[in-house]
């Protein structure tokens, strides 16, 4: 058997935020987020689209969106590459999605919290080797605890995790071992296959329950993975920002090109005019574009 890798961007979406993925969002949130405990009994996958209510404020593109039995929003994110300012990001998404809940007229009571879960393949954290960290709003002396504590950042940081198949205590190691090393492995571990939920995950991530668009879309987003890191490494050691830069753009347009057809070259300008920042940006949202029209919308936006 062949599986898919849940750090590719298409595969962590399908097993996670799929129709039929309901179960394992709530088996892998309780893990991470809980420890195990059954904490979340229900949930639904929305839509992760954060659509701008605001003339000039950012769209966002997440991986996985739900909305828990208790009113909780969870935004999920899975980044392979360390960029610029993925720090900002991440909470300038779960303060988006926070204030977007409301609309003109609405109280401020009826916000309901978001938690943040981020999952890094790369470390961004030094000075201690915990895999999970959380952060909540704290008084900075007494740490105590603010009123409204509705915002919560938790991260996964997969290098961090050391553990080997015969090494996992619990459901939370089993599952951050699922999405490290399942695009590695040829078989279920029997230790996994004891976890109904996690089962369905290996039965969702098999090959062969893919089509052949899927998996055109699989391979593409490996490639442009496999590139963008061949060329963020090339640029470290040459030390070119420009170098880079060129070939980040190169590839952004191999892989728009080949997900939205040809592009027209009043897009092709545009997108040669973003800054390193913003190319960034736009490397991390790019596979949320579904046509020309989004595309546009995104330019538009960050552009300015």
């Amino acid at each position: 058997m062949r599986f898919i890798n849940p750090k590719i961007d298409f595969a962590f979406k399908k097993i996670f935020g799929s129709a039929q993925s309901n179960d394992i969002l709530i088996s892998f949130l309780n893990a991470i987020l809980y420890e195990g405990r059954s904490i979340i009994e229900s949930l639904e996958i929305l839509d992760p689209y954060l659509a701008p209510q605001i003339a000039g404020v950012k769209n966002s593109y997440l991986d996985v969106k739900a909305l828990l039995n208790d009113g909780t929003f969870v935004i999920i994110e899975m980044q392979v590459l360390k960029v610029q300012a993925f720090g900002k990001r991440v909470l300038y998404n779960a303060a988006k999605t926070y204030a977007l809940q409301l609309t003109r007229g609405e109280l401020y009571q009826q916000l309901r919290p978001v938690i943040a879960l981020t999952l890094t393949d790369f470390e961004m954290f030094s000075g201690h080797q915990d895999v999970i960290s959380h952060f909540v709003f704290k008084e900075r002396t007494r740490l105590s605890d603010y009123l409204q504590n509705d915002i919560e950042l938790v991260f996964v940081e997969l290098p961090k995790f050391k553990k080997e198949l015969d090494q996992l205590e619990n459901i939370t190691d089993k599952w951050i071992y699922f999405i490290k090393t399942t695009g590695t492995l040829d078989e279920v571990p029997q230790t996994m296959a004891t976890v109904p939920q996690i089962q369905k995950a290996f039965e969702i991530a098999n090959e062969v329950s893919l089509t052949q668009d899927e998996l055109n879309t699989l391979q593409q987003q490996e490639f442009f993975a496999q590139d963008q890191a061949s060329s963020v490494a090339v640029g470290r050691e040459e030390g070119r920002q420009e170098g880079r830069q060129e070939a980040q753009i190169e590839l952004i347009m191999i892989s728009l090109n080949r997900l939205l057809d040809q592009l027209n070259p009043d897009i092709e300008r545009r997108i040669q005019q973003l800054s390193s920042d913003q190319l960034e940006n736009l490397v991390n949202d790019l596979w949320g574009f579904s046509n020309l029209e989004e595309l546009s919308g995104w330019l538009e936006d960050n552009s300015q």
